[in-house]
């Protein structure tokens, strides 16, 4: 899993707008903020674009506000690959960030909805048999990358819960489970209208440590609460707004821009 000192950078990938293949070329344009105890820590922006049976999503996310003092990350993200009926295939994910002085990489390539190789810079420490649940191959057939995860494909907002998403974000294998919460509405820019939140389950599956506090916080006692809003009229829901309790507080993340451009 990505690096607990990049933990801001983790979290934006929560938030991260895609959309469905459609019949004229379509563009989408997100702008996020991180806050924690009410204080801005990080900001993000991302543009999409879909045509056909492709899409591509490309990113930026940097530390803000008084994170920078402790933790100064910039980094940028992408994403593609295509869409069969209902389901996104990713073909390649890659994030570069920097955080102070140490740059990391992490390089996903697909074939047919499973994982063929996966690059970590700096490569990860060497595991303990003891202590590591290892990533098994069927582990990594139809899975999604940290940004593909965060789509749902739906007819409506009703049906945007009650499902799990498997999700690879380059060494751990988790599922996120989507329980349905309650309904609203909202308004930010380039969106005014109806909304759903689900409850976000996570249970790690493989490539992780036993017993590490912080996996454990997040199975059995974190909240995480995610608010999905449609874009446009492709069927497809992204998060608009999330928040997640985490052992020090809660952050939050949300949408101050999320439309369709030209």
């Amino acid at each position: 899993m990505l690096r607990a000192s990049h933990a801001v950078f983790a979290l934006l990938l929560v938030a991260l707008p895609t959309a469905t293949s459609a019949a004229a070329p379509q563009s989408f344009k997100g702008e996020y903020t991180v806050s924690f105890l009410g204080l801005s820590v990080a900001k993000a922006t991302f543009s999409s674009s879909y045509e056909g049976d492709t899409y591509s999503i490309d990113g930026s996310v940097s530390s803000a506000g008084l994170a920078t003092l402790f933790d100064d990350t910039q980094g940028t993200i992408s994403s593609k690959g295509k869409i069969s009926g209902k389901q996104l295939q990713p073909q390649a994910f890659r994030a570069d960030y920097k955080s102070g002085k140490k740059a990391s990489m992490i390089d996903i390539q697909f074939a047919n909805g499973a994982v063929t190789s996966t690059k970590i810079v700096p490569e990860p420490k060497k595991r303990n048999p003891k202590n590591w649940i290892p990533l098994a191959a069927s582990d990594l057939s139809s899975v999604l990358d940290p940004m593909a995860a965060t789509v749902i494909h739906a007819d409506s907002l009703d049906k945007v819960c009650g499902r799990t998403v498997k999700l690879y974000d380059g060494e751990m294998r988790a599922n996120l489970v989507l329980t349905y919460d309650s309904k609203g509405s909202t308004s930010v820019r380039g969106y005014k209208g109806d909304t759903v939140t689900c409850r976000m389950g996570f249970e790690p599956v493989a490539g992780y440590r036993k017993n590490r506090k912080a996996l454990n916080y997040l199975k059995n006692r974190s909240v995480i609460m995610v608010t999905f809003a449609p874009l446009g009229q492709t069927g497809v829901y992204a998060p608009i707004h999330a928040t997640v309790t985490t052992q020090i507080g809660t952050l939050t993340v949300s949408a101050g821009r999320f439309e369709a451009v030209d």
